[in-house]
């Protein structure tokens, strides 16, 4: 909006709407400034019309846009732009509206019956607007809720006075499990009373139905007139009807249960109860069991509107397309939309997952494209750092995975505790892939200095030394090295006592398990300095402390970075637990 001298209203508007663009700018999450931000727009000049100043109208248009881009799928809005659009500029302003809307919530069965009726009353070319509500049947015309739809489209071919293209609809609507299933049966009965045999049924089974009625009358030697044959086609086609209507019945009961515990159809910036997302998971086992791929993705695509903020939902739907045959551009697409629109980049795991599937594909670049985005806004991000130098490993050798590591350590954006994390893969990845454990203790031992205050740094190293071979001739050198390194943590870390007794207990298992004839000297030496009274351990005597004498040096914003874990996105996943209650987070 910087090329607006103002936003078209008063100096008080103005300065309102400067002040949320402001702050949209440092939360663009906060849904309810957009909120204000879209009433204070539309309530520029007194309301905005066609005789509104262009620099009002441009100042609606750009809130809207830019809002729901953030939000596509709040279907609402786009029929109130919609709406906005048609007094503003006409009907043709309003249809791109709807176009961009129904292209960003493709399953709206709001929007798409709100455009569909839009059309209606716009357009005098009824070829356009049953190419129209063609187009919206096919991505909502499975949806269990789907009935204004089919409602506002049968109205349309009433107007017309096409009864022949409304038993036709009707002939459809019958076979889909939906909630009003019984009306559209009882509709399309009454019309089938009216119609000729030959619309009711094809040819083929016509002349089936006709040598039944004939072979029936011949076996009990009474020929039939043709309107008592006639009778008797119907009567067996409805029986036939009768049981499409009982199939859909039974179908329709299976999916009642899961989804009268529905309790939001539509999409919400506020979290869902954990009832709510075990319902969801419950109905997309059913529906996969039942194995209709159409009715399978029309329920995902349902549940994604709802549950579009939880990446479990995205990722489980990538899985079970995967599985598909061939369609390999599916996946594609719902990884672009889980990472471009919904799961915030501050949850990397489902774009990592969306480069290891293009690299899979073969698209190397556009996997490190991925990573290289996540990296824009979490430079921090050691998952992404050391995906990405696998990738490189993968893909290109060992040097291309350790320039990785180089370039990352060397990089002033990153904080000091990651390149800490960064040196443990750099020294891993020497000892694991290379099999070099000579350079990997160097890469240790030259970087004690640097990242001593690093609880990930010490576990890995001492990890390290603990996995190392050993046989009796060297041992006691074994033993010395690891001794040491114990001895660097306590004389150079300033990590916190909790820490320090953790990473303690861990040697004093290995003194226990692996020792000499002397290691319970040294045991007992750890165990008195780690758990005595304090008056005789540091470490005690610094955990309960009162006047901060013997605490830590580090600040507490420092002291949470030195001793952060780095889980793996895999390693954070467990199971949902059935029987969690209140609100679910989307973390």
């Amino acid at each position: 909006m910087g090329d607006f001298a103002n936003y078209g209203g008063t100096d008080e508007e103005n300065a309102e709407i400067k002040r949320l663009n402001v702050e949209l700018e440092s939360d663009s999450d906060n849904f309810e400034n957009w909120e204000k931000l879209i009433r204070a727009c539309e309530g520029l000049e007194g309301g905005l019309n066609r005789n509104s100043s262009p620099q009002a109208l441009a100042t609606l248009r750009d809130s809207y846009d830019r809002f729901l881009l953030k939000f596509p799928l709040l279907f609402g809005y786009w029929k109130k732009y919609a709406d906005l659009e048609f007094n503003i500029s006409g009907p043709e302003s309003a249809e791109m509206v709807y176009e961009r809307g129904c292209a960003s919530i493709t399953n709206s069965v709001d929007l798409w019956t709100e455009y569909c009726s839009f059309k209606m009353e716009t357009t005098h070319n009824p070829d356009l607007v049953r190419e129209l509500f063609e187009r919206a049947a096919s991505h909502i015309g499975l949806d269990f809720l789907s009935h204004p739809f089919w409602d506002k489209y049968l109205e349309y071919e009433t107007r017309q006075e096409a009864q022949d293209r409304i038993f036709a609809i009707l002939n459809r609507v019958i076979h889909i499990p939906m909630h009003q299933y019984a009306r559209y049966f009882e509709r399309f009965r009454q019309m089938a009373h009216t119609q000729p045999l030959a619309e009711l049924v094809p040819a083929d089974e016509l002349a089936q139905y006709r040598s039944a009625v004939e072979l029936e009358a011949a076996q009990f030697a009474m020929p039939k007139t043709e309107p008592e044959i006639e009778r008797d086609i119907r009567v067996k086609i409805d029986a036939a009807f009768y049981v499409i209507f009982q199939r859909t019945q039974e179908e329709t009961s299976k999916r009642w249960t899961y989804e009268a515990e529905i309790k939001r159809p539509y999409f919400h910036v506020t979290e869902l109860e954990h009832q709510q997302l075990a319902n969801w998971r419950k109905y997309l086992d059913f529906e996969e069991a039942e194995g209709d791929y159409q009715r399978i993705v029309c329920l995902y695509e349902r549940c994604l509107v709802t549950c579009a903020l939880y990446e479990e939902f995205w990722l489980r739907y990538a899985r079970w397309m995967s599985a598909q045959e061939g369609k390999e551009e599916e996946v594609r697409n719902i990884y672009q939309r889980a990472a471009t629109l919904f799961v915030p980049v501050s949850r990397p795991g489902i774009r990592l997952q969306y480069a290891y599937f293009e690299e899979m594909c073969g698209r190397i670049d556009v996997a490190r494209d991925i990573h290289a985005a996540i990296l824009m806004k979490l430079p921090d991000c050691v998952e992404a750092i050391v995906s990405w130098a696998n990738l490189q490993r993968r893909q290109s050798g060992l040097d291309a995975a350790i320039e990785v590591y180089k370039e990352q350590i060397d990089s002033p954006a990153v904080d000091l505790f990651t390149k800490a994390a960064l040196v443990v893969e750099w020294a891993f990845l020497l000892w694991k892939f290379k099999g070099s454990p000579e350079e990997a203790r160097a890469a240790f031992a030259k970087n004690v200095e640097w990242y001593a205050d690093s609880r990930h740094f010490w576990q890995k190293y001492l990890e390290f030394e603990l996995e190392q071979p050993t046989s009796a001739e060297v041992e006691a050198q074994h033993f010395a090295r690891i001794r040491n390194l114990f001895t660097d943590l306590r004389a150079k870390s300033r990590l916190s006592p909790g820490v320090k007794q953790e990473i303690g207990k861990v040697y004093m298992t290995y003194l226990q398990q692996r020792g000499g004839k002397q290691a319970m000297k040294e045991f007992l030496l750890i165990d008195r300095e780690l758990f005595g009274p304090q008056s005789v351990s540091p470490i005690t005597k610094a955990k309960l402390s009162k006047d901060g004498a013997g605490l830590p040096e580090l600040d507490e914003a420092t002291r949470s970075k030195a001793e952060r874990r780095f889980p793996a996105f895999y390693e954070l996943y467990v199971d949902p637990d059935p029987s969690a209650q209140g609100p679910a987070s989307f973390h």
